[in-house]
C-alpha cells in the first residue's frame, strides 16, 4: 500500500482507536466509506484493507419488515439483551433517502434511546442513496469496519420489505423477517422469494388485543413456509411471536440465532456463504464502478440526450439505444 496514502489515513482515523472499539472513530471511519471524493475513496479503500485481518469475528443478521412493524424497538429491545449476555452490537440501520438533503429520513437512533448511548453499542443511521436491495452501498464495508472495532453482533435493518429488499441476505448470515398481526391475508405485502430467504420469521407486536391475532398468524405462516423448500435441510425456519415493549420472547429470538449459528458454523457453511457473498461484492461494485465511469463519459454524455428522446419518441428500441451508448462508452476507452 502506498505509504504517503498511509500517511494520509493515520491523520484521518487512528487504526488503535477504531480497534478499541471508540464510537466516534468508527463513525469517522464509516463516513469516510461513504464518501464519493475520489481522494476519501482511496483512503477508505486503504482504511478497509488494513482492518480486514480483524474482521469476520460476528454474527451478521439481515432484518427486514414492513414499515411500522417495529424494527427498530425489536432490535433496542434485543440489543439490551444481547448486551447484557456480554456481547457487543452495531446496528446499521438503512434509512429512505430525502429527495432534497441525500440524508436519512427516519434517524433511528432516535427509536433506540437506551441502546444508543450505551458503550457496548453502536448505531448508525445510513441513507439508502440510490442503491437499491433495502441496503445502503457501502454497507458490506461498514460491517467489516464495525467487526475490526470488536461488535461481535451485526445488524443490518433495512428500508422496508418490496421487490428488491433480498439484497441483504446477500451479505449477512441469518435473514429475519418481522410481519404484523391481525393485517388480514397474513402473507400480504411480502413476496414469496422474501419469505424463501428468511431463517427466522418474527410476528412483532404480539400484545394485548393482538395476542390472539398474533397466535393465529403465526400458525398461519407456519403452514405456508411448509410448503416452501428451505433454504437449508437440516434448519426448521420458526415463527415466533413477540412483543418488543414487554420484552415478550426477546430470549427465545436470540437463542434461535445462535442455533442457526451453531448449526452452520459446525460445517463451514458459514464460511462458505460469505466466501460467495464476496464474489457477488466484486461483481456488484465492478457493475457500479462501470456505470459511474460510463454515465461521466464525455461522448456518453453528448450522445444520452438524442438517444432518450428517440427512445421516448418510439422511434428506436432501448435494447438498440443502450448498445449504442456502450459502443461509445468503449470506443472512447
Amino acid at each position: 500500500m502506498n505509504g504517503n496514502l498511509n500517511d494520509k489515513l493515520r491523520r484521518v482515523i487512528n487504526i488503535d482507536k477504531l480497534r478499541c472499539a471508540d464510537r466516534r472513530t468508527l463513525a469517522r471511519g464509516i463516513t469516510l466509506l461513504e464518501s464519493t471524493r475520489e481522494d476519501h475513496r482511496q483512503q477508505a479503500e486503504a482504511l478497509i484493507q488494513s482492518v480486514m485481518p480483524y474482521s469476520g469475528n460476528s454474527i451478521r443478521i439481515g432484518l427486514t419488515g414492513v414499515p411500522g412493524v417495529g424494527k427498530s424497538t425489536l432490535i433496542e429491545t434485543l440489543g439490551n439483551h444481547v448486551i447484557s449476555r456480554g456481547h457487543k452490537i452495531a446496528v446499521l440501520a438503512v434509512d429512505p433517502s430525502s429527495t432534497l438533503s441525500g440524508g436519512s429520513i427516519l434517524g433511528d437512533k432516535t427509536h433506540m434511546p437506551t441502546l444508543a448511548t450505551n458503550e457496548k453499542a453502536f448505531i448508525r443511521p445510513t441513507p439508502a442513496g440510490e442503491t437499491s436491495g433495502g441496503v445502503a452501498r457501502r454497507t458490506r464495508d461498514a460491517i467489516v469496519l464495525c467487526e475490526a472495532a470488536g461488535f461481535d453482533v451485526i445488524i443490518v435493518e433495512t428500508v422496508g420489505v418490496g421487490q428488491s429488499e433480498t439484497l441483504v441476505s446477500e451479505m449477512t448470515d441469518m435473514f429475519i423477517l418481522m410481519l404484523l398481526p391481525g393485517g388480514g391475508d397474513q402473507l400480504q405485502g411480502i413476496k414469496r422469494g422474501i419469505v424463501e430467504l428468511a431463517d427466522l420469521v418474527i410476528v412483532n407486536k404480539a400484545d394485548s388485543e393482538l395476542q390472539s391475532k398474533a397466535t393465529l398468524a403465526a400458525a398461519d405462516i407456519q403452514h405456508a413456509l411448509g410448503l416452501i423448500k428451505p433454504r437449508y435441510p437440516d434448519w426448521q425456519v420458526s415463527v415466533i411471536t413477540s412483543s418488543a415493549l414487554e420484552n415478550k420472547n426477546i430470549a427465545e429470538i436470540w437463542t434461535s440465532i445462535n442455533d442457526f449459528r451453531t448449526l452452520l458454523s459446525g460445517d463451514g457453511r458459514i464460511v462458505s456463504r460469505r466466501r460467495q457473498q464476496a464474489k457477488t461484492g466484486l461483481w456488484m461494485e465492478t457493475q457500479n464502478l462501470l456505470l459511474s465511469a460510463l454515465k461521466n463519459n464525455q461522448e456518453v454524455r453528448e450522445s444520452l440526450s438524442r438517444l432518450q428522446e428517440s427512445v421516448a419518441n418510439g422511434k428506436i428500441p432501448p435494447t438498440i439505444a443502450a448498445r449504442q451508448l456502450v459502443s461509445k462508452f468503449l470506443d472512447g476507452k
